[in-house]
């Protein structure tokens, strides 16, 4: 059974850093591409930051600069540091696991909300 569950949100100023982790369990992460993805209330799922299984990034603008994806293909976990984060980042934050069209995982969801 393959599991993705994601740590480390929480309450944040904004300014402030929080990093998320992503444990997979039931796949190799090292065979797949991982991604953040992120939904605020009353807005569609969007993508934060993908990363492929040779570790190439890529950011969504929103993020650029402030978020960094990094994986651990020993431990099978991806993580997500958010640093200097804003109001508008305050979602629900999903760990994502792909391998191709009929291989796709989601986690459970990690809220994270920035306010003062």
């Amino acid at each position: 059974q393959v599991k993705l569950v994601e740590s480390g949100g929480g309450l944040v100023q904004p300014g402030g850093s929080l990093r998320l982790s992503c444990a997979a369990s039931g796949i190799s992460i090292s065979q797949y591409t991982m991604a953040w993805f992120r939904q605020a209330p009353g807005k569609e799922r969007e993508s934060v930051v993908f990363t492929s299984s040779t570790n190439v990034a890529t950011y969504a603008d929103s993020v650029k600069g402030r978020f960094t994806i990094s994986r651990d293909n020993a431990n099978n976990a991806v993580y997500l540091q958010m640093n200097t984060l804003k109001p508008e980042d305050t979602a629900v934050y999903y760990c994502y696991a792909d391998r191709g069209i009929w291989t796709q995982y989601w986690g459970q969801g990690t809220q994270v909300t920035v306010t003062s």
